[in-house]
Formats: C-alpha cells, sequence, structure tokens
C-alpha cells in the first residue's frame, strides 16, 4: 500500500468536503459527510430523509449502495490519489431503516493499477444498536 496522502485527517476531510461532496453533483444532492478519509480507511455519514426511500421506508438501495461505493474509493484515494471504481459487489444484508446511514471502508491491498477495499453499511437510530445493513468489495483504479 502506498502512504497517506494527507498531513492528517482534518486535512484529507477537508479536501473530500471540496473535491468528493461539493464537486459531485450527486453527492451532494445525497449530503454525505466524510468523518474519516485517511491511511487506507474512510468513514462517512448520511441523515436520512424521505426523498431517499423506498416503498418500505427504507433507504433504497442505490443509497445504500452510493454509500459504500464512496467509502470504498474515498478509502482508496487516501493512499493513491485520484480514483475511479472499477467495479463492486455489493450484499443487502438487512433493511437499511435509521435516522442515518454509516459507511466504512479499508483498503485490502493497493497497488499501482489498482486497489481492492472492503465496506460495511450500517443503519444507525438513536439509543439503539447500528444494525449492518450491508458488506461490499470494491475494485478501484487509479487515474491521473
Amino acid at each position: 500500500m502506498h502512504g497517506p496522502r494527507f498531513a492528517d485527517n482534518d486535512e484529507a476531510v477537508a479536501y473530500m468536503k471540496r473535491v468528493g461532496v461539493e464537486g459531485s453533483g450527486f453527492t451532494a444532492f445525497l449530503g454525505v459527510e466524510p468523518l474519516r478519509v485517511f491511511d487506507g480507511e474512510a468513514e462517512l455519514r448520511l441523515a436520512m430523509r424521505p426523498d431517499l426511500t423506498q416503498h418500505h421506508g427504507f433507504a433504497h438501495g442505490a443509497v445504500v449502495g452510493a454509500m459504500a461505493d464512496n467509502a470504498c474509493a474515498w478509502a482508496a484515494s487516501s493512499v493513491v490519489g485520484d480514483v475511479v471504481t472499477g467495479s463492486y459487489t455489493i450484499n443487502f444484508l438487512a433493511p437499511a431503516k435509521g435516522t442515518h446511514l454509516l459507511a466504512t471502508a479499508k483498503v485490502v491491498r493497493a497497488g499501482q493499477r489498482q486497489a481492492v477495499v472492503r465496506a460495511e453499511v450500517w443503519a444507525e437510530n438513536e439509543g439503539v444498536e447500528p444494525k449492518l445493513c450491508a458488506i461490499a468489495q470494491a475494485t478501484i483504479v487509479p487515474v491521473g
């Protein structure tokens, strides 16, 4: 694995807010908040809204997938630079019903041509243990 691109997590999160959120229309629309993007790991949170749900009131699968995808890409970018997602596979384990979604990711291995990253997406509710809703694995490709 390469090394950290930023001096610390605060610097990395500030960069991701500017580039990864404000620079991405869809991520900005979702309202994704990066909490950690450093040293091969990422953690991001999303406040759920009614317009992000499906007909049963759960987070739409596309929203859960976007959280996993972003977490994987941002974890990889923290060690290899600018990236795009080459592929990802997601397994939905439980309905994503909560006030927030939390996605975490960790780089398994990063090379010059790809990084393999694993992610988990959790549904959070105040006063209740978070519920694991999905797991994903992604192949992330460095660009530029």
